[in-house]
């Protein structure tokens, strides 16, 4: 049985299709297990105090890929902040880069995947504008254990009454009985204290002179009264 020419262009077209789209569909699955950048990300988040950048890689073939960050200033790089090995998954593999950034800071993070990927995160990452709260908490001090806390004082022992000290003898409440030989003594009249005190008197000159007067009168009274008693006894 002889098959006709339009029967055997039939065949052919058919296995035609069936390879191209055979083909088509290789294609398009070796697209969607090839690694692609679109499945890297990047954050800068905070670790309690300290601040830290992330990648994660979301490929699913888990091909190896090496991510490299870089801080970056006026568009160039300042600091290379570190390199690690990753291998993703469908959930998604975390690598962690320690850095203490600061608010609007620029980084830009490098991945190498094989020959599939060798290419930056687009855009570059910029940090929060708010840095990372610091722990202005201060430490609580512990309480000590009954068995650390300091051992009970001993009360002091009671110490030895001290002697009394003599006191100093009593003064005599009764005062000394004045002199009477002082107290006989005639008080200097009141003419001599203020001659004593203040020297001669004005008047002094004028008693003199009359007390003389009167010593010439009583010696001449005198010798005339002995002169009359002799001339008497010689009669």
């Amino acid at each position: 049985m002889s098959i006709s020419r339009r029967t055997a262009r039939r065949s052919v077209r058919a296995l035609g299709v069936a390879a191209a789209s055979a083909a088509l569909a290789l294609s398009a699955a070796g697209t969607a297990l090839a690694c692609d950048i679109s499945e890297f990300s990047a954050a800068a988040i905070c670790d309690g105090t300290k601040g830290v950048i992330t990648v994660t890689d979301k490929d699913p073939t888990g091909v190896p890929a090496t991510v490299t960050v870089y801080r970056e200033n006026n568009g160039a790089d300042e600091k290379l902040v570190g390199s690690q090995e990753v291998k993703g998954s469908r959930e998604g593999v975390t690598i962690t880069f320690e850095e203490d950034w600061k608010p609007n800071a620029e980084y830009r993070v490098h991945v190498k995947a094989g020959d599939q990927v060798d290419e930056d995160i687009k855009p570059n990452l910029v940090t929060p504008s708010t840095a990372c709260a610091t722990d202005s908490t201060p430490t609580p001090t512990p309480t000590p254990t009954p068995s650390e806390s300091a051992p009970e004082s001993t009360p002091p022992a009671a110490s030895e009454t001290p002697a009394p000290t003599p006191s100093a003898p009593q003064e005599s409440s009764s005062a000394p009985a004045p002199d009477e030989s002082a107290s006989n003594a005639p008080s200097p009249a009141a003419g001599q204290s203020n001659l004593a005190e203040t020297g001669a008197d004005s008047n002094t000159g004028m008693i003199a002179g009359i007390a003389a007067a009167l010593v010439v009168v009583g010696g001449g009274a005198v010798f005339l009264g002995f002169r009359r008693r002799g001339a008497g006894d010689s009669r």
